[in-house]
């Protein structure tokens, strides 16, 4: 069944109103019309098989026929600290961590990264768009945030379970064995570091605040290939 993003879902009165976006898709690419049925998700955790009854200039209104969760959002909560990358990377990165059960991406900044997220408004627009349109492909009923960007110094390790350091010194800690060491998880973080890497300094500073540094394996990754393995690592280990 065919699934969108509903903003506005009066349940209430049963209604649900799609945007202009939403339904040109559905009326100029899909060819839909009254009587079909479709999932609707409102982006936090709820999903809506809807009928469509009308359309009407550039909106589309539904009426909801049931709600449910879906079994698709993984219940631990992974952000993804992933530092600013070259540009062209971080929607890629963006696409397939929510596809890999990412909770929320916050691009970061550190002292090796070579650009600057520039109209950052914009950008985080964009940015969150790529995000919804990767859950509404993926099955999933929320969307992650894309938040930020935030300075790698700002990440509060007390707030969540456990915080993971991708370090490509570290050759003892795996992720399978932070993951084990730390217990009963409900979040967690993942800090991915630029093409270039951590400076020294930076690694020590978010260990002495309680970060983990661990090992992806026994080869170096790509920054955009990082967060996508250490996110895959972490859902089969929890079995989300």
């Amino acid at each position: 069944m065919r699934r969108f993003f509903a903003e506005k879902i009066d349940i209430a009165d049963g209604k649900a109103v799609l945007s202009p976006d939403e339904a040109r898709h559905i009326r100029n690419v899909l060819r839909m019309k009254t009587g079909d049925e479709v999932l609707l998700f409102d982006g936090s955790g709820t999903e809506y098989r809807s009928v469509i009854t009308d359309f009407s200039g550039d909106s589309v209104t539904l009426d909801i026929l049931g709600r449910g969760v879906s079994s698709a959002d993984p219940e631990v909560h992974v952000t993804l600290f992933q530092c600013l990358p070259k540009q062209g990377k971080m929607e890629l990165i963006i696409q397939k961590c929510v596809e890999l059960g990412v909770y929320a991406v916050v691009p970061t900044v550190s002292k090796r990264c070579v650009v600057k997220l520039d109209g950052k408004e914009q950008k985080l627009q964009r940015y969150n768009r790529v995000s919804m349109e990767a859950s509404k492909q993926c099955g999933r009923a929320d969307i992650p945030e894309v938040k930020g960007p935030a300075e790698l110094s700002s990440i509060d390790a007390k707030a969540f379970d456990v915080v993971l350091l991708a370090y490509e010194n570290e050759t003892v800690t795996t992720l399978k064995k932070a993951l084990m060491d730390a217990g009963k998880i409900r979040s967690a973080a993942v800090v991915i570091g630029p093409e270039g890497g951590f400076e020294p300094a930076e690694a020590e500073m978010l260990i002495s605040k309680g970060a983990v540094p661990v090992s992806l394996g026994r080869r170096i990754l790509r920054t955009e290939t990082a967060g996508m393995a250490a996110l895959a690592q972490i859902m089969y280990e929890l079995e989300q």
